[in-house]
């Protein structure tokens, strides 16, 4: 490795050598540039309400209780009168009854439960003719203990999107 030359005398033209050293001065310390932590900060902004505002799920509008209010007691049967009934067992299977039917229906997937709901809605029969009763407007979804929850959100959804007017959810600890 060769060495380097030895360092040269100042030139006449007041310019120091290359190999000479100089004293820095100090850096003033200035402000920190705040410009793009505000950028930033209005990016994350705009992407969160953005966001939230596709994150709106429909939901079901359940009244506020009134705890001066005792609701009275009723049996399963008058429960069930005039009403369409879901049941979802546990092993998430539906079954479909209306008072004009003369048994209940079971209902595989939850786009047959929906068609069955909206023909007992509109007085038809489970095959497609139409009934003695006229239609019902209230229905109630009788849940295992042991069904999931997204089949019953299933049920009361089909209840809400067949226009009934009255939805009631009982929660049955025993199997059908």
């Amino acid at each position: 490795m060769p060495t380097p030359p030895p360092p040269a005398a100042p030139s006449s033209a007041g310019k120091p050598s290359p190999w000479t050293r100089t004293r820095r001065e100090p850096e003033e310390e200035g402000d920190m540039d705040m410009t793009p932590m505000v950028d930033v900060t209005f990016l994350l902004l705009i992407f969160f309400m953005i966001t939230a505002a596709f994150a709106l799920q429909k939901a079901i509008a359940v009244p506020p209780v009134d705890d001066s209010e005792k609701a009275p007691a009723q049996s399963m049967d008058e429960l069930e009168e005039d009403s369409i009934v879901v049941r979802v067992d546990g092993d998430n299977v539906f079954w479909v009854f209306c008072p004009s039917w003369t048994e209940e229906v079971k209902a595989p997937s939850k786009q047959d439960m929906r068609n069955l709901v909206r023909a007992a809605r509109k007085g038809e029969a489970p095959e497609g003719g139409q009934t003695s009763g006229s239609g019902y407007s209230k229905m109630l979804v009788q849940a295992s203990g042991d069904a999931t929850h997204e089949f019953v959100v299933a049920a009361l959804d089909a209840g809400s999107g067949a226009g009934v007017e009255e939805i009631r959810l009982v929660s049955v600890e025993d199997d059908f």
